[in-house]
C-alpha cells in the first residue's frame, strides 16, 4: 500500500516550490482525504509564495482550486464516498457556532479556513480538508475545468446572482483576464444584456466569442458615455484590479447601480461622492462562495456550457505554470495536472 505522496511545498516566504515526498496523511473526525486529479494555480497563492498573509506557517503547500476524488473517509463523516467526484475551493470550513454560522452565513463565519493557507492545499497527491468545505463535481466536466470553477468560477457567477440584476438588464464586467473571461459567459447565461469593458481593441474579438453583446474599449473615454447609451450598468463587475479603471466607471451605473469588486487592486479607489448620491449607487467587494456555491457554479456551468480558458501543466513543472500565471501570460487560467494529461 502507498504510504508516501509527492507535494509541492514553499518552505519560507519568498522561497522557492520543493518537490518533497510526505507520508500521505489520515483524515481525522468530520475530514476526507482527498486523491488530487489537478489543481489550478491562482494569482492568490502569492500569499503563500511571498508571506504576504498574516500567521501562515511554513512549510506550507499553496492551492485552493482542487479537482479529484474522496479516497479515505474520516469518522462522523455521511454525506460523501469513497471515489466521489469532489472538489475544494478558497473557503476551506468554517466553525459552525459563531454567531455568523448560526445565521447560516458560512461564508462570513469569523473562524474560516482558507485552503492551502491555514491548511496544506492541492498542490499535492493528497489533501485532508473538512467534510463541509467539500462540493460534488458532475461527471460531465473534466477536472482541469472544475479547478478553476472552484476559485474564478464561483467568485464571479456567485457575485453576479447576488448582485441584484434581473434578466434583460446591463451588466459589464471589467477586464478579460481570468476572472472575467468566466463573467462574460456567466452574465450572457444568465440572460443580461452583457457588455465587456477593456483597455485597448485587442480583446475585443475574444469577449463577443465569449457572449458580450457589446464591447467598449476604456482608454478612449468613451466608456460611461456609451453604457449611459444604454440606459447605465444595473452592475459592473470590476474583475480587473486596477484602483483607477475601476474608479473611472462608477458614472456609467444606473440608478441604483452596482459596483460589485471581487478582484482587490493595491491602491484605494478614489470614487467621487456626489455621484453615489445622485444615483443611488453602490460600490462593494464580493467575497467567493461556500463548497454549496461552488457546487452551484459547477452545476451552473455544465449545464449552461460555460468554460475556462486553461493551460495545463505537469505536476513536475509546478514553478513554470506558477510564473506563467504571475506574468500576467496564462490564458486565462494555469493548471497543475497529476497525471500525464497535461500538455
Amino acid at each position: 500500500m502507498k504510504t508516501k505522496m509527492k507535494v509541492a511545498q514553499i518552505g519560507k516566504p519568498g522561497g522557492d516550490f520543493e518537490l518533497v515526498d510526505r507520508d500521505i496523511p489520515e483524515p481525522g473526525p468530520r475530514q476526507i482525504r482527498v486523491k488530487v486529479e489537478a489543481c489550478g494555480i491562482c494569482h492568490s497563492d502569492l500569499f503563500v509564495k511571498e508571506g504576504l498573509w498574516p500567521g501562515i506557517q511554513y512549510p506550507r503547500v499553496p492551492g485552493h482550486e482542487i479537482a479529484g476524488r474522496v479516497d479515505a473517509i474520516g469518522s462522523d463523516v455521511t454525506q460523501w464516498t469513497k471515489g466521489q467526484r469532489v472538489g475544494v475551493g478558497w473557503h476551506g470550513g468554517h466553525c459552525f457556532i459563531c454567531d455568523r454560522c448560526r445565521r447560516g452565513d458560512f461564508a462570513m463565519c469569523i473562524s474560516r479556513k482558507v485552503t492551502g493557507i491555514d491548511f496544506d492545499g492541492g498542490y499535492a497527491e493528497y489533501l485532508i480538508v473538512g467534510a463541509e468545505a467539500v462540493a460534488a463535481v458532475p461527471d460531465d466536466l473534466p477536472p482541469e475545468e472544475v479547478g478553476p470553477f472552484m476559485c474564478a468560477g464561483v467568485t464571479v457567477y456567485n457575485a453576479l446572482r447576488n448582485s441584484g440584476a434581473r434578466g434583460g438588464e446591463v451588466v459589464a464586467v471589467l477586464g478579460i483576464g481570468g476572472l472575467g473571461h468566466l463573467g462574460v459567459q456567466y452574465a450572457r447565461k444568465m440572460g443580461f444584456v452583457t457588455i465587456a469593458l477593456g483597455r485597448g481593441t485587442d480583446a475585443q474579438e475574444l469577449a463577443q466569442k465569449l457572449g458580450a453583446h457589446h464591447y467598449f474599449d476604456t482608454s478612449s473615454g468613451d466608456a460611461v458615455a456609451n453604457l449611459q447609451k444604454l440606459g447605465g450598468a444595473r452592475v459592473i463587475l470590476a474583475t480587473a484590479p486596477n484602483a483607477k479603471a475601476i474608479s473611472e466607471l462608477v458614472d456609467g451605473l444606473s440608478p441604483d447601480g452596482n459596483l460589485l469588486i471581487p478582484a482587490a487592486p493595491n491602491e484605494p479607489l478614489s470614487i467621487p461622492v456626489i455621484s453615489l448620491i445622485a444615483g443611488r449607487r453602490l460600490v462593494a467587494g464580493w467575497y467567493s462562495g461556500t463548497a454549496r456555491d461552488s457546487q452551484d457554479t459547477l452545476e451552473f456551468s455544465g449545464i449552461s456550457d460555460v468554460h475556462p480558458m486553461v493551460e495545463k501543466y505537469p505536476f513536475t513543472e509546478v514553478a513554470a505554470g506558477y510564473e506563467q500565471m504571475h506574468s500576467g501570460k496564462a490564458r486565462f487560467r494555469a493548471v497543475l495536472m497529476m497525471d500525464d494529461s497535461a500538455s
